[in-house]
Order: structure tokens, then sequence, then C-alpha cells
């Protein structure tokens, strides 16, 4: 009997962590994101027109330039790339590059 009782208060107290993880679930999923705050302003920038295989884009290497430093700070924590506000900006691999380009 006392087997019984253990095997159902594991099983009650099963059921209650899944409830609360389905509610944390749709808790979070409700919550609306929050807007990603941004250390860099891209107009600060010094931007240059370029031509590439897929198109006219707009580069730099305002090395001087803090927003510059921190747009590419971002860009490493990325994967070397990200959008922002509908353009899509990537750091080249070779150079001290970063391009920006309007999504379509």
């Amino acid at each position: 009997m006392n087997e019984e009782r253990t095997v159902e208060a594991i099983t009650d107290f099963a059921n209650a962590l899944e409830s609360a993880s389905v509610k944390l679930r749709m808790q979070f999923a409700s919550t609306p994101e929050k807007e990603q705050k941004w250390s860099w302003n891209p107009s600060a920038i010094t931007w240059e027109k370029a031509e590439g295989n897929k198109g006219i884009y707009e580069r730099s290497k305002d090395g001087d330039s803090q927003d510059f430093k921190n747009l590419v700070k971002d860009l490493i924590e990325h994967n070397q790339k990200l959008s922002r506000d509908g353009v899509f900006c990537w750091k080249f691999s070779k150079g001290k590059f970063v391009g920006r380009k309007r999504r379509q």
C-alpha cells in the first residue's frame, strides 16, 4: 500500500510539472518581443555606393566611427550578418569593409 501512495504522489507531481511547463510556454508565446536596442546608428556611418555580383549595394570602412565599430561588433556576434529595419548588413570575410543592402 505504501508503494502505491508513492507512485501516486510521483504521478501527481509529474502532472503538475507538465501543467506548469505548458502554462509557461503559453505565456512566453504570447509575450511580445522587446524592441531591439542597437548600439549603432547607420546614418552616422559613412557609406559609399558599390556594385557586386548581386547588384548595387553600399559599403563602409569607417574605422574611426564608434558607430561603425559597434556595427562590426554586432556583426561578429551574429555570424557576420544581420538585418535591421529592412536593411541587410554583412561583414566581408576579407578586408575591413561592411556592406549593406535594402531587402526587397
